[in-house]
């Protein structure tokens, strides 16, 4: 297992490194210039020389590749330059709104995919099943923001009952002491703050949960159809057990292994996916501040973000694999 991890946590280093050095060159490839869009139209160059020296820019691409590894290395992944605040902080104040989105989203996903897939294998060969496959195929075609843009349309604008923008009623007067707000408030026991964070989260976690939970049904349900012809299900009819039973207690914790580590995997792409999502409902993550970052050509804030994604990838691919190589030892080996 020792030798497992290690493997493992050296190809997660050769990716971050390997991440890091793409980022850096593309976002100085890329046409705009930083700090033009800093100063003024009447500036003069003695002031952009100003800034450029200031933010490392009129240095060679290598040597600022290494100021900025060096220090990224400690934690300092320099100042933001649209909204001049340390990288580091603006990302760890953002990072826990996004996931606990990403985190419901995908409770959402579990618990709908996992239901639709237990029906669907109820009602084999019958109706309910392809109206369930037809309701799933829907939802696996139409993306997440194509969801969140109906979601807005149809409870926010046609049927005013829930909040579209942000993540908490700002009339709410609650002091936080970490930036986890659902977790913090559902510790301290207060309904209202947690009744506010599910009436503003609900819809972005829903149109993120959708396609995912079309796939968690999918593989679900395929895994199913395996484990119901299985010797230990034959044995449970034979003692007479409902197929509903059958199919709840005995088939599906066995088929709920691949699903698992499928759901570990699309967590990550899930995060991801928060960027549009977290636009469109203006909730305060670290998705809508990657789009501002990209609008603004912030280039330390844009390196920040994207090594954040990378690394919050690897972490949750390491842990599937280290399930996998729990389950299975004979991964550990390969």
């Amino acid at each position: 297992m020792g030798a497992f991890l290690l493997r493992r946590a050296a190809e997660a280093a050769v990716t971050l490194v390997g991440v890091a050095i793409v980022v850096f060159v593309l976002v100085r490839i890329v046409p705009g210039d930083p700090i033009a869009m800093m100063i003024s139209p009447g500036a003069s160059d003695a002031d952009v020389a100003a800034l450029r020296s200031l933010y490392g820019l009129d240095r060679s691409l290598v040597e600022q590749f290494g100021i900025w590894a060096g220090q990224a290395v400690t934690g300092d992944f320099g100042t933001s330059i649209s909204l001049r605040q340390d990288v580091l902080g603006l990302i760890l104040s953002r990072l826990p709104a996004t996931l606990e989105l990403a985190l419901t989203a995908t409770l959402f996903a579990c618990a709908f995919g996992t239901v639709l897939a237990v029906l669907a294998i109820y009602w084999r060969r019958r109706f309910p099943e392809t109206l369930i496959d037809a309701v799933n195929g829907i939802s696996l075609a139409i993306p997440d923001f194509i969801w969140a843009l109906a979601f807005v349309l149809f409870f926010g604008v046609l049927l005013p009952i829930a909040p579209v923008s942000g993540r908490l009623d700002p009339r709410l007067e609650f002091d936080f002491v970490t930036d986890f707000y659902f977790f913090e408030a559902m510790l301290r026991g207060e309904v209202q703050v947690l009744a506010s964070l599910f009436a503003h989260g609900w819809m972005p976690a829903l149109a993120l949960a959708l396609p995912l939970a079309a796939i968690i049904t999918r593989v679900l349900k395929s895994s199913l159809d395996e484990a119901m012809v299985q010797d230990y299900v034959t044995m449970a009819r034979v003692k007479g057990f409902g197929r509903l039973r059958i199919i709840v207690g005995e088939a599906l914790r066995n088929a709920l292994i691949p699903t698992l580590t499928l759901t570990g995997i699309q967590f990550t792409f899930l995060v991801g996916g928060t960027v549009l999502i977290e636009k469109i409902f203006s909730y305060p993550g670290i998705g809508n501040l990657a789009i501002d970052a990209v609008i603004n050509r912030d280039l330390p804030l844009i390196q920040g973000l994207v090594l954040t994604f990378a690394a919050l990838f690897i972490v949750v691919n390491l842990s599937v694999d280290l399930m996998y190589a729990v389950l299975n030892p004979r991964l550990r080996h390969g």
